[in-house]
Order: C-alpha cells, then sequence, then structure tokens
C-alpha cells in the first residue's frame, strides 16, 4: 500500500528517536487491525483515511502523540474499541485526544435543514471547544480530518457535498484561520468553494491560469533580475512565487469586480534570514523598481490582525509589468503557513508537565482567546458557569485587532466599542475613562473600532464607571467587569450611608 510506504518514510525524517518510531508503528498496526474489512465511499479501505490524517498532521511538524491520535482518531467511533482500551494501549494522554475529536464529530447537529443546522453546529461545537479547550491539539487534529474529507468529497452524494463544503467554509475555515493556519484555511475554502459554486470556481481558475501562462516569463525575467542584485549585495535569500487562491479571488471581485485592479494575483514572495535583511530587501527592490503609492505595507512592525507578518511593496518594472513583492524572514513564513502548529513548538512545549495539566502555553497576542479556552475548561472541571455566547463570538465573529499606542495589540470581536477595549486592557482603566482618541482624534463612547485602529484612553482621576456605560459596551467580559464595579460602588455608597 503506497500510503503506508510514503507515511513510512516520513516518519523516518521527521522522528529521529527510534523509540517514538516504533509507538507509531504500534498505533499504525493497531488501527489497520481494528479497521480491517472497513471500507470508504471511494471504494479504498478505510484505513487510508487514518493515515491521510497522520500523514497531513507529521507534514504540520506536529509531536509524536498528535500524530498517534491522528492515526487512532476513528478507532472509538468506527469500530468496537472502547477508550478504555486505547488508554491501556496508548496512555491517558492520546485517548483523551481520541475522545475530544470523536466528541468534536458528535458536536455536529444531525441531519437539519443548513439554515438550522449551522447556527446548532456552532453552538454546540463552542461548548465542546471549551470543554476540551486545555489541549488544543483536539481542535488541530479536526482540521487535519476535514482536509481529508474536503479532498475525498467527490465520492459522496450532491446533497452531502454541499452540506459538507459549507459547514467547512463557515465554521472549520474560520477555525484554521483563528489558529492563523493559512494554508489550511486556504485549501478549506478552495475545496469548499469548488462544490459550493463549481461554474464559478471553473472560471476563476481558468482566469488565473491564463494569467500566470500571459506573465510567466515576464515574471521569470523579474525574479532572475531580483536574484542576481541580492547576490551582487551578498545577501543570502529565497524567491518563490505565490499565487492567489480562487476562493480569495471570488471575495476581492465582490469588492473590486475587476481583475486587473487586482495586483496581487500573483507575487513574488522573498524569504530571508532576519528583520534587518528584510528592509535592506525592500530598499534594493525599490532602487530597481517604481514602487508605487499607497502600496507599501510593513506587516513586520504592525502584524496583520491574524498574526501575519511580511513586508509587502508593488512596483512597476521598466516594461511596464506590475508585480507585488512580499518579504519575510523564515520563521515569519513558517508561522504564516503553519499557525499554532508553528507558534507552539509542540516537540519541546507540549511535553512540560505544565502543559500536560493544562497550564498556559506563552502564546502569542492574537492566539491568546486560546488560553481563555484553557482558563475556561479549568471552571468547567471545577463545576463554575462559563459564557459560552462569549466564546460563540470568540471562534466564529470576525475579529479585529486594536493597537494601544505602545503598539500593544488586543483581540476583540467586530463591533466592540472603546470601553470593551479599555476594559481588555485593565478594568481600573476603564473606570476612570473620559474620552478616548481614535488614530489620534476625539472620539465617542459609541464608536465602533476597526482593525488596525490605534486607541488611547484619556483617563480622569475624578471619573466613576456609571450605569450607562453598559449601554456602550458589546463584550461580556467588559459588561462584567463593568457590573461589579457598579455592584461595588453601590455596597460602598449603602455602607457610607449607615
Amino acid at each position: 500500500m503506497k500510503e503506508v510506504a510514503r507515511f513510512t518514510e516520513l516518519i523516518q525524517q521527521k522522528f529521529p528517536d527510534s523509540g517514538d518510531r516504533a509507538i507509531i508503528k504500534q498505533a499504525l498496526d493497531y488501527a489497520t487491525e481494528k479497521h480491517a474489512g472497513q471500507k470508504r465511499l471511494s471504494g479504498e479501505d478505510y484505513i487510508i483515511h487514518p493515515i491521510a490524517v497522520a500523514t497531513i498532521l507529521v507534514g504540520w511538524d506536529m509531536d509524536r502523540d498528535t500524530v498517534i491520535a491522528g492515526l487512532l482518531h476513528d478507532v472509538v467511533e468506527d469500530t468496537g474499541t472502547t477508550l478504555d482500551q486505547v488508554e491501556q494501549k496508548f496512555g491517558r494522554e492520546i485517548a483523551l485526544m481520541v475522545d475530544g475529536v470523536t466528541k468534536v464529530g458528535k458536536a455536529r447537529a444531525g441531519r437539519d435543514d443548513i439554515t438550522t443546522y449551522l447556527p446548532r453546529t456552532k453552538d454546540n461545537l463552542t461548548k465542546l471547544l471549551v470543554a476540551i479547550g486545555a489541549d488544543v491539539r483536539v481542535i488541530i487534529i479536526k482540521l487535519a480530518d476535514r482536509l481529508h474529507n474536503l479532498r475525498t468529497l467527490e465520492f459522496q452524494p450532491r446533497q452531502k457535498q454541499l452540506k459538507k463544503a459549507r459547514e467547512s467554509l463557515e465554521i472549520f475555515g474560520p477555525l484554521a484561520d483563528r489558529l492563523n493556519m493559512g494554508r489550511v484555511r486556504v485549501e478549506i475554502e478552495d475545496l469548499s468553494f469548488k462544490y459550493l459554486a463549481p461554474r464559478r470556481y471553473e472560471k476563476l481558475k481558468n482566469e488565473i491560469q491564463t494569467r500566470i501562462s500571459r506573465s510567466q516569463q515576464s515574471l521569470d525575467d523579474v525574479r532572475s533580475e531580483v536574484e542576481n542584485k541580492l547576490k551582487a549585495e551578498h545577501i543570502k535569500a529565497h524567491i518563490d512565487g505565490r499565487i492567489k487562491s480562487v476562493y480569495s479571488l471570488h471575495k476581492k471581485l465582490t469588492k473590486h469586480n475587476n481583475i486587473d485592479e487586482i495586483y496581487d494575483l500573483i507575487a513574488l514572495r522573498i524569504i530571508t534570514k532576519d528583520i534587518t535583511t528584510c528592509y535592506l530587501i525592500l530598499g534594493i527592490l525599490h532602487q530597481l523598481y517604481q514602487p508605487l503609492l499607497g502600496r507599501i505595507k510593513d506587516y513586520i512592525s504592525r502584524p496583520k490582525p491574524n498574526g501575519y507578518q511580511s513586508l509587502h511593496t508593488t512596483v512597476e518594472t521598466p516594461a511596464g509589468q506590475i508585480v507585488e513583492f512580499q518579504i519575510r524572514t523564515e520563521q515569519m513564513h513558517e508561522y504564516a503557513e503553519h499557525g499554532l502548529a508553528a507558534a507552539f513548538h509542540y516537540n519541546e512545549q507540549k511535553l512540560s508537565d505544565t502543559y500536560k495539566s493544562g497550564g498556559l502555553a506563552p502564546l502569542p497576542a492574537n492566539l491568546r482567546w486560546i488560553q481563555d479556552l484553557q482558563k475556561a475548561a479549568g471552571k468547567l472541571r471545577s463545576g463554575e458557569e462559563v459564557d459560552f455566547e462569549s466564546f460563540k463570538i470568540n471562534l466564529f465573529s470576525d475579529r479585529i485587532f486594536v493597537y494601544t499606542p505602545q503598539n500593544d495589540i488586543f483581540d476583540l470581536p467586530a463591533g466592540a466599542l472603546p470601553l470593551d477595549f479599555a476594559y481588555q486592557i485593565h478594568s481600573d482603566v476603564a473606570a476612570k475613562a473620559a474620552g478616548f482618541r481614535i488614530n489620534g482624534k476625539i472620539a465617542r463612547f459609541d464608536t465602533p473600532l476597526k482593525s488596525g485602529d490605534t486607541v488611547e484612553v484619556i483617563t480622569r482621576r475624578n471619573v466613576i464607571p456609571h450605569v450607562d456605560w453598559l449601554n456602550k459596551i458589546l463584550t461580556s467580559r467588559a459588561r462584567t467587569k463593568l457590573k461589579g464595579q457598579l455592584r461595588r460602588a453601590e455596597q460602598a455608597k449603602r455602607q457610607k450611608e449607615r
């Protein structure tokens, strides 16, 4: 079986420890035995699916236990195997991951009409993700599972194709995005779009291919010219091409409606060793070519909302060709492609006792919602109440990322107001809020914030929280903190009157 041979070869490359390889092989044999005789709709042996999921996880550089859980993720749901048997054979940690993936699958809300199915599924998944929040690897395994199912969706009946595709676009795509797994999000979106709007998909795909063919030679010339210039300056860098995804092009055309105005359809990506060299390369490009005004973007000093970092510039060559360049370090590139999988460095960090006990791993600002999941999981375990609705906003609504004047970044739901931001900074800061400056201009309390806004909280000592503020906040976190402040103020007032 070629899939087994490829998987075995990957394991040899990625896991130098012979003990790790042995237990992965043991899990492969176990899954093969348990799924014996089962077939997929394609006619293939069922074991092909768990092997494919585990192969995807190895490609994402996930740790040994996650790969094993990927191999075993369907044995409890689809065979007579019990969770206790998995735990006895492979340990509690792997069994808990298998259990989590099984429950994520069951959280999908049955065979309802799609209009009621998706909201219920989002609600169920939200509650479940909070419950399993101490181990985010469960979500990553589920994304790998969904990705392989999308790759083989052609064998499903049309109605199931539509349901899975829409579910993937509205639930699993956003989940991948929230984990900063850019490459995964793009593939989920494109595969889903292919089934939801097949004619539109083919039309845009063909348009992209036509434009690539038309501009390939001139792009190759530009690439060679840049490579030669960088060599002359003794700068080490790798240059490759980046083609815009079909679904991304579709979304952009709904705004612009003219493909000729989309300059980043094809881009040249330059990957180098450090940030200083990124800026040096930007200067060299502007010596070679004429930069377009308003098309230079510094996402290194100010990252995109999902944590993406890179320098972007669009230039015009002497031949009149418009070319976009993206310049980033190797670490930035890895993070842009694999997100959470890259950020966690599981092979080392995940194995720590702190992580195994549900402790909080240090994460970038834009992934702090995962820490909130971990905290909420702890509350559930101790019997405390959890505001599930706030997590549904976190996971499945649009997010904005707002900055302090010191360039600290805060993650808020779309529609958040200045007081929501203030309470994110600190409840004591919010309690003294007399006003706000947004991008240097005085703003009202009811001004909706936008991604990229820089917000300054203007404080005054004599300001106290007011009940009217409840109408000027969106997030449950800010509402809870404000209500607590109002309650304490009322209690203090009563004691003073006695």
